[in-house]
């Protein structure tokens, strides 16, 4: 069995679910818990909240980040803790360099460290180039981009001091393809390919681990919008014949975080029933 699948299947059938009650000790001036910590950006919907779900599920303390939509949130928040999950949600927008430095401090003073970080974060503005105006471009990249670099900045030298940490961008298939109406989106995807390999070589002996998972077309409410027919036709041109659901990204992102892939960096993980073949 080839080790990834290995990995999965015995995560799956030994795992045992942890639950908030986890152990603080005195580090410096903070109190640190013994639990790994996870920021995830965009972690309230779609693919994040697959990967908030997931990972707080499976023992690891989750920040849910999100920028409006408050109520879903706490929704979400509330499902997971329920379950005796360790999950916070926290505001702030992903491109205002303050906004990131926030949030970060607030997951810090509450936990003490941070393990893991997963741009998640992304919007759409969909036109052709002939009627995208600047503004439509800039608001993708801002996010999609410069988000992810503001939010790594924001956490990196705590990761550096500390001598470990895993971080995950989540980019796109249309980043390799393209796509007819999405010049901005494909640019910002494309972006993070080469954004986490450059991060990834200058962190290389540092403990910290860089990587890019790249999804298809995924079940969740950005496929959704798409017109039935325009959905239908991707479908076909999937070898597989079918959308991918965000929790099979999820898993990718965990296996990614996992101590057992720290050989693992610089890499993009393709989850897109073949469609890049």
């Amino acid at each position: 069995m080839p080790q990834s699948l290995a990995w999965f299947a015995a995560h799956d059938s030994r795992r045992e679910r942890l639950t908030s009650r986890h152990v603080l000790r005195r580090l410096g001036g903070r109190w640190v818990s013994n639990q790994r910590v996870a920021l995830v950006t965009g972690g309230a919907r779609g693919i994040g909240a697959a990967i908030t779900r997931r990972l707080a599920r499976n023992g690891i303390t989750v920040a849910a980040g999100f920028s409006k939509g408050r109520e879903t949130a706490e929704r979400l928040q509330s499902e997971l803790l329920s379950d005796g999950a360790s999950v916070i949600v926290v505001q702030g927008r992903v491109d205002d360099p303050a906004d990131c430095s926030r949030v970060v401090e607030e997951v810090l003073a509450k936990y003490g460290h941070v393990d893991y970080l997963i741009n998640n974060a992304g919007i759409t503005v969909d036109k052709t180039m002939r009627k995208m105006t600047h503004e439509d471009w800039q608001a993708v990249l801002n996010v999609n981009l410069y988000g992810a670099f503001c939010m790594t900045k924001a956490v990196l030298e705590h990761m550096i001091e500390r001598g470990f940490g895993r971080i995950v961008n989540i980019s796109s298939v249309i980043g390799e393809t393209g796509n007819v109406g999405q010049a901005n989106y494909a640019a910002s995807k494309a972006g993070l390919f080469g954004f986490s390999k450059s991060l990834a070589l200058e962190m290389s002996q540092r403990g910290i681990t860089v990587n890019c998972v790249a999804p298809g077309f995924i079940e969740t409410e950005m496929v959704a919008a798409i017109p039935e027919a325009a959905l239908t036709k991707v479908i076909e041109k999937i070898p597989q014949r079918r959308l991918g659901q965000p929790d099979e990204v999820a898993r990718v992102v965990e296996f990614l975080l996992d101590d057992e892939s720290s050989y693992i960096t610089g890499a993009v993980y393709s989850v897109n029933g073949g469609l890049d073949m």
